[in-house]
């Protein structure tokens, strides 16, 4: 699947290292083809990671996709590079006159803060808002999913007694829905977060649909109004080294952390991390794109005529 990106994003390297098809701008400028909008909404701290990550997950679909990275306009990243952010990203309040026809809100490292006190939080509401007009579907991922969740149907996320780390077993739902649609009945994902949305609370919403659920992580997808809204409460795009290195951090920080589950080989960090998600991250990926995104969307936007 060609990705159509910015020519210099560092990302792309990495990308044709893995022989993933990435075609610039100039390329892309001669072909008479109509790519899918999607735009990443990208709040993660490494935001370099997430950026691959995600683009990586975008790749076993023939679409051609154009992407735009979004950032909050008065929220000031710590771990990225301003020249990073100024050079790759646009903010919201620069795009939010466009259409798209996905849109990726990902987690963000604010869990311990209630809603309202993020820094960002009412230009987020904005975003939910304006998503729902200028936005074919949108996959909220992880705090993305929370805060969406709260935003949409009044759900509390609630604090964990202990963080919820390492790779869980899941159980598919609703398996005639084309969102599960190639997944086997079982499939593991990781999870990294100190919050949860209760099941009940999730099961007794009228407008959700759960997808896949696990006893130990609770529910991990669930979506509304036919896939214009889909929540993943976990990281399928995380790559094969990203608890790792969160649990390195962790540690080095003299935190409390557990040995991320399911993860290492016999629970022992010295020894490499076994990539257990990649097929089924991909299919979920690849089906949102097709069935929620591509199939769905006009090919003309009505202000665009």
């Amino acid at each position: 699947m060609p990705i159509r990106i910015q020519n210099d994003l560092p990302a792309r390297g990495l990308l044709e290292e893995e022989n993933i098809f990435v075609m610039d701008e100039n390329r892309a400028i001669n072909q008479a083809i109509r790519p899918l909008k999607v735009g990443i909404l990208n709040l993660m701290p490494l935001k370099e990671d997430t950026e691959l990550q995600l683009l990586r997950s975008f790749s076993n679909t023939p679409l051609q996709i154009d992407v735009t990275f979004i950032t909050m306009t008065n929220h000031e990243s710590k771990n990225t590079s301003s020249s990073h952010i100024n050079k790759f990203y646009e903010t919201f309040q620069a795009v939010k006159k466009r259409r798209f026809d996905g849109l990726i809100i990902t987690g963000a490292p604010v869990e311990h803060l209630p809603f309202e006190e993020v820094d960002y939080w009412e230009e987020l509401k904005e975003v939910f808002a304006w998503s729902e007009t200028h936005v074919t579907s949108t996959l909220h991922i992880c705090w993305g999913a929370q805060a969406a969740l709260y935003y949409y149907y009044g759900l509390e996320k609630t604090l964990l007694p202990q963080k919820l780390f390492g790779i869980y077993q899941h159980k598919v739902q609703h398996r005639r829905e084309p969102l599960v649609r190639g997944f086997d009945d079982y499939f593991v994902a990781p999870h990294s977060r100190h919050t949860t949305v209760s099941r009940d609370a999730i099961a007794n919403c009228p407008h959700l649909k759960i997808m896949a659920e696990s006893p130990e992580a609770g529910v991990f997808i669930c979506m509304a109004e036919n896939g214009k809204k889909i929540f993943v409460m976990g990281h399928p795009e995380y790559d094969r080294i990203t608890l790792d290195k969160e649990y390195r951090r962790d540690k080095a920080k003299g935190l409390d952390i557990q040995v991320p589950k399911n993860y290492y080989p016999n629970d022992d960090p010295e020894q490499k991390p076994t990539l257990q998600w990649r097929a089924h991250a991909n299919t979920l990926y690849t089906n949102w794109l097709n069935y929620y995104v591509y199939q769905i969307t006009p090919y003309i936007w009505e202000d665009e005529k």
